[in-house]
């Protein structure tokens, strides 16, 4: 394997060609060739040809390499590398043409994470970190918060589109934070939301019915960046799952107290 800084700078220019591409499309973007995937849940075409553009530019950065994708333009073959990949994480963001949304790409050996980078297009934000090497911002270090107390805590809690399975979950968690936090938003991208919690604009973050390309880039930024990431049961194994928490090292405990007790018996 390369040296992981000098791929993760590569693979940081290959996420702005990508967010350019999906800058470009949005100036002439066609919402009559938005399709459905489940209930509320889209993908257009500009996911696909992004993904098309990703799957091909990684894999001339590292050939051994297999695939995790969302739309399904690679698949993963227990090679002992593998990227998972986003082209367009907040596709509903972007169809509205709201902010945020991202690219996420991370490069995994095993389940062990190496490389995580993440493009916030609209504000020109590029999140990188590589194992071993902190987590960083358009050149500049970052780090997750020090707040300690839940009463100041900023914390997001996403709504996935498994309305059915996840609403008590939702109710459970707005009922005990609502009035009880500093502030409680939603944003409409994981991987934007959880880079946002390795910079320390959010202290928090949680959700649940996940891809794993929608949270395994940015989890390793909160990780790099001195914070904790786990499933709602606060088991580390996290990166083939599909919920998962991230926070700073003072408030983790407080989630993981608090998210099992509302889980859906299938989670």
């Amino acid at each position: 394997m390369r040296d992981l800084k000098e791929l993760t700078v590569e693979v940081c220019d290959v996420a702005l060609r990508c967010g350019k591409f999906l800058l470009d499309e949005r100036k002439s973007f066609n919402r009559e060739r938005v399709e459905v995937k489940h209930a509320h849940d889209y993908v257009s075409y500009v996911d696909k040809e992004s993904e098309k553009i990703l799957v091909k530019e990684l894999s001339a950065l590292v050939p051994e390499a297999g695939f995790i994708t969302e739309e399904g333009t690679a698949h993963y073959c227990d090679e002992e590398y593998c990227w998972v990949i986003d082209p367009l994480d907040g596709t509903t963001n972007y169809i509205h043409d709201m902010a945020p949304y991202c690219v996420s790409i991370a490069l995994r050996r095993g389940k062990e994470l190496l490389v995580g980078v993440v493009y916030e297009v609209c504000r020109n934000e590029c999140f990188y970190a590589w194992q071993g090497g902190g987590a960083w911002l358009n050149g500049e270090q970052i780090h997750v918060s020090n707040v300690r107390d839940i009463e100041n805590a900023f914390v997001v809690c996403e709504l996935p589109y498994n309305a059915d399975d996840y609403k008590h979950t939702a109710l459970h968690l707005i009922d005990n934070l609502y009035g009880k936090v500093g502030g409680i938003r939603m944003n409409g991208s994981a991987a934007a939301a959880i880079c946002y919690v390795a910079a320390g604009r959010f202290d928090a973050w949680a959700e649940a019915f996940l891809g794993r390309w929608d949270f395994a880039a940015a989890a390793l930024l909160v990780i790099e960046a001195g914070g904790m990431a786990s499933d709602f049961y606060n088991d580390s194994d996290f990166v083939d799952g599909h919920h998962i928490i991230v926070s700073n090292v003072h408030l983790h405990h407080l989630f993981v107290d608090l998210l099992p007790k509302a889980m859906p018996t299938n989670m």
